[in-house]
């Protein structure tokens, strides 16, 4: 196949009043990012926002100007990225009392050529769908998952238990993040799914494996599927899910890259 087919939806479940995650998708750079908000009224919303925004933009700017791949580029243009919007909610909530507390978790991925990075900290989650199966390529940064790797608990045990969302790292909570950063290598017709808790806290991986073995070749019909589902068993938190069918010969185009450069400079400027 050719380049990347995209697909992303965010709901906000049956329970909770506003949808603090936000998604990006940004083809022409390679670029999907899941953030999950965390505060009282709008701060949530807010962080997500901050965070999915910021690393948007830092990467459209970055490989905008950049002249040639370098090695490791784009994990360093993701690990800077990410601390950049670590920052930015960081100082927003200092600053502003309304915001006091606010966080966010994200997962974000960079495809080009055969491989991808992929950046996150909390516990929204990368998963890769393969030869008909599923896995969890990243590992949540949470309380039940310490406990977990501490064999003190099941992953079954972990994802039924009520303290599931405490989460060890978050952007904003500090000047500076650790986030996880990697590089994998992708195969043609691989499947990569990034969500937000609201998902996987109510689909089990089986679940989530069976829907995109069922619907592998009509991504928007598998997030649909997943989001709808998730509804149905309840849907007591917002729900995220950006799908991605990757092929080993996408490469950025840095015309598109500079006009969408263009676009946010004229955006950012119209907000002043």
């Amino acid at each position: 196949m050719n380049g990347l087919l995209l697909v992303g939806l965010t709901d906000p479940g049956r329970v909770r009043e506003q949808n603090e995650d936000s998604i990006a998708i940004v083809p022409e750079a390679g670029l999907v990012v899941v953030a999950d908000g965390m505060g009282g009224h709008l701060a949530g919303e807010v962080a997500s926002k901050l965070a999915v925004d910021t690393i948007c933009r830092y990467v459209v700017d970055t490989f905008a100007q950049e002249k040639r791949a370098g090695v490791k580029l784009e994990s360093k243009v993701l690990s800077e990225a990410i601390q950049e919007a670590n920052r930015r909610i960081f100082e927003t909530a200092r600053l502003e009392p309304e915001y006091a507390g606010m966080g966010s978790t994200v997962v974000a991925v960079i495809f080009y050529g055969d491989k991808l990075c992929v950046g996150h900290v909390g516990d929204s989650r990368l998963y890769r769908f393969r030869n008909g199966m599923l896995e969890q390529l990243t590992q949540d940064h949470s309380v039940v998952q310490e406990l977990v790797s501490r064999g003190l608990a099941t992953a079954e045990e972990a994802r039924l238990t009520v303290s599931k969302n405490l989460v060890t790292r978050a952007l904003g909570v500090d000047p500076e993040v650790a986030a996880d950063i990697s590089e994998l290598s992708l195969e043609d017709n691989d499947i990569y799914l990034l969500c937000s808790d609201g998902l996987n806290d109510v689909l089990a991986d089986g679940d989530i494996e069976m829907m995109l073995i069922e619907h592998a070749r009509q991504l928007e019909t598998a997030a649909h599927h997943m989001v709808d589902t998730a509804n149905q068993r309840g849907g007591p938190d917002n729900i995220s899910v950006i799908l991605v069918c990757a092929g080993r010969d996408f490469l950025r185009n840095p015309e598109e890259l500079r006009k969408r450069q263009l676009e946010n400079d004229r955006e950012q400027t119209e907000n002043l």
